[in-house]
């Protein structure tokens, strides 16, 4: 068994490709009408079409049980790009216990999407901001080899 991609339903697909490509930055790779899936292998499913699919259950949206995880090393630059275009937030910048920035918002289906810096990224800023190597390993549970070559990464 190979596993492909997660798909989501949406209500309106129109509405939803310009969000995920055009606010997002994701680029299609198949466009199936009603379903449409992009590089990074997420796919979204008109739910109308999808409900026929799976005889007609019910289909919930706004649960918080389910997100899409993107990473995005300036965190700040896509809040203010989601705030200008008025996007519900499940909470705007924090730091998880191990120092990483995340965003959480409603895409227009109120599926949960998180935006994260990479934890490449992570290192590198705790570095800048005077943490030691061992300290950064332990804040982030990461081994000090993918520490030092994450820090590295950035220095280029």
């Amino acid at each position: 068994m190979k596993y492909i991609c997660s798909l989501i339903t949406v209500s309106d697909i129109k509405r939803s490709r310009d969000f995920y490509e055009n606010l997002l930055n994701q680029k299609v790779k198949y466009d199936f009408g009603e379903n449409i899936t992009f590089h990074g292998d997420f796919a979204i499913h008109l739910q109308s079409h999808f409900k026929e699919l799976i005889d007609n259950k019910e289909i919930k949206h706004g649960g918080n049980n389910f997100e899409l995880y993107f990473e995005y090393d300036n965190v700040e630059q896509i809040v203010k790009l989601l705030k200008d275009n008025n996007v519900s937030f499940v909470h705007e910048i924090r730091e998880q216990p191990w120092r990483q920035k995340v965003v959480r918002f409603y895409d227009p289906d109120e599926n949960i999407i998180e935006i994260g810096e990479s934890i490449e990224y992570l290192a590198f800023r705790l570095k800048n901001e005077g943490l030691s190597i061992e300290q950064i390993a332990r804040t982030t549970n990461m081994p000090i080899a993918f520490v030092n070559e994450s820090i590295e990464k950035y220095n280029r």
